[in-house]
């Protein structure tokens, strides 16, 4: 599953706060049931025309990553979470919008990959297209 939010109007000192982004990145995946494996790489970024200006946050999680590219400056913020197990979506958005203050959001979840999580059910898939496909 792959959760992609697109935030608008939140609360430009939380778009700035480096501690805010990578404490988020530490806690989060435990919120999720997940297991982070990484420490964060949470940067801050001068973008020399001005406008892109934010911090950017990675963290590696077992089942997959989560993202955070914070656009102070537009008042916009882009964060992912992506992961081969199911997780509550709707959570998630609420918990985003919460920590950034957030006003207005676009979203877009995708299944990726959720039918291949054993070699057992790719299989029966297979074999499953295989059978429709064989002449009676």
């Amino acid at each position: 599953m792959h959760l992609a939010i697109d935030g608008f109007d939140g609360e430009a000192k939380k778009l700035w706060d480096k501690e805010l982004i990578t404490q988020f990145l530490i806690e989060y995946p435990d919120a999720l049931k997940m297991h982070r494996i990484t420490e964060p790489k949470v940067v801050n970024y001068e973008d020399p025309k001005g406008t892109d200006s934010g911090i950017s946050g990675f963290v590696i999680i077992a089942e997959s990553h989560i993202s955070v590219h914070t656009f102070p400056d537009r008042n916009y913020v882009n964060i992912d979470i992506f992961s081969c197990k199911a997780f509550d979506n709707e959570k998630a958005l609420n918990d985003a919008k919460k920590l950034l203050g957030l006003k207005k959001v676009k979203t877009w979840v995708l299944d990726r990959g959720l039918e291949w999580l054993s070699s057992a059910e790719g299989q029966r898939h297979m074999d499953a297209q295989r059978t429709e496909l064989s002449p009676d």
